[in-house]
């Protein structure tokens, strides 16, 4: 493979003659700019990712940590991140976290790691993250955004969907059905989405007369498998329940097949409704009404943010996005 030095010798120039060259900056004259360039095609000279960096300053890369790997969740926001950056052509760096239980120092490694590799911006999913872990990784980096958390000393660099007033929302559609009975698949109580959440949807059972302790709840950690044995669960404990409300869409298709392995219909016997409104909920049997958040276009947004702070741009951003209920046949209407 041909190198800088292999291009000069061959153009009969210097190494400094040829790195102003591929930057497209500095004194140098056609003549040799000429020779250089038509060297660097005979040789198929390709300069390095870290000769660019040095070259202009930046490595035209994003970093990204995400806690998880595997699931239907993540995999979309990504998508949104890459094409987005594409179409400015940028690339991206990805680093996954292990386990939820691991994702707050998953997360600080991620960020060292991303900014080790040169990335200009880093954009950090996650929860788990301390005030103090936050401030770490503004040393690190300073140019970053933190997706699906809220920070006081960095609300700029925050984007997050109101997960209480989701909560909520999902708790007056149910009752705007009909429903007057619930019971409640719960995600990690260390993950501080799940908790506004819950916080949102039981408090607004309470406004409602609904007493909150009374409503049977069961824990999952946001996958099919718990959402399934959850729900089975609780119909061991008490059929009385007409809804069900799951923390999180994964768990509610696992909470499905729960129901049907119990014997029961849904909706006939039992209502089921997601949060999160991931693309899989549209093919589930019944089709799984859930609370579409918009994380698509808040990963979007969160992404604009920063490449106005990297690069300069003046892409729009918004902040206030709104989730909304998105109705399928998983919900019977009571009333």
């Amino acid at each position: 493979m041909a190198t800088i030095k292999d291009v000069a010798k061959r153009a009969g120039v210097g190494v400094g003659t040829v790195s102003r060259v591929i930057a497209g900056s500095g004194p140098v004259s056609a003549e040799a700019a000429s020779r250089v360039r038509r060297a660097i095609e005979e040789l198929r000279f390709r300069p390095s990712h870290a000769a660019r960096v040095l070259q202009k300053g930046q490595s035209q890369t994003i970093g990204v940590f995400v806690p998880l790997v595997h699931g239907a969740f993540y995999t979309p926001i990504l998508h949104a991140i890459y094409t987005t950056l594409r179409a400015y052509g940028r690339h991206m760096v990805v680093d996954f976290g292990q386990t939820l239980e691991s994702e707050r120092q998953d997360a600080l490694d991620g960020a060292e790691f991303l900014t080790d590799r040169g990335c200009d911006g880093l954009i950090v999913m996650g929860t788990a993250l301390k005030p103090a872990d936050i401030e770490h990784i503004a040393e690190l980096q300073p140019k970053f955004v933190l997706l699906n958390r809220c920070a006081p000393h960095f609300r700029a660099q925050c984007f997050a969907p109101d997960h209480h007033a989701a909560g909520a929302a999902a708790a007056r559609a149910l009752w705007e059905a009909g429903h007057r009975r619930f019971a409640v698949i719960e995600g990690p109580k260390s993950s501080l989405d799940n908790q506004q959440r819950m916080r949102g949807f039981l408090g607004t059972l309470a406004e409602h007369g609904i007493d909150p302790e009374g409503v049977p709840r069961e824990q999952g950690d946001f996958s099919p498998e718990s959402g399934r044995t959850a729900a089975q669960a609780l119909l061991a404990r008490a059929r009385t329940f007409t809804a069900l409300f799951c923390a999180n869409d994964e768990m509610a298709i696992g909470a499905l097949a729960g129901v049907r392995e119990a014997g029961l219909t849904v909706p006939g016997d039992l209502s089921v409704m997601g949060y999160d409104g991931i693309d899989l909920t549209a093919l589930t049997v019944p089709p799984l009404t859930t609370v579409l958040i918009p994380w698509r276009q808040i990963a979007t947004c969160a992404l604009h943010h920063l490449l106005n702070l990297c690069y300069g741009m003046s892409l729009p951003v918004e902040r206030d996005i709104p989730a909304q209920v998105l109705w399928r046949e998983s919900v019977a209407r009571l009333s």
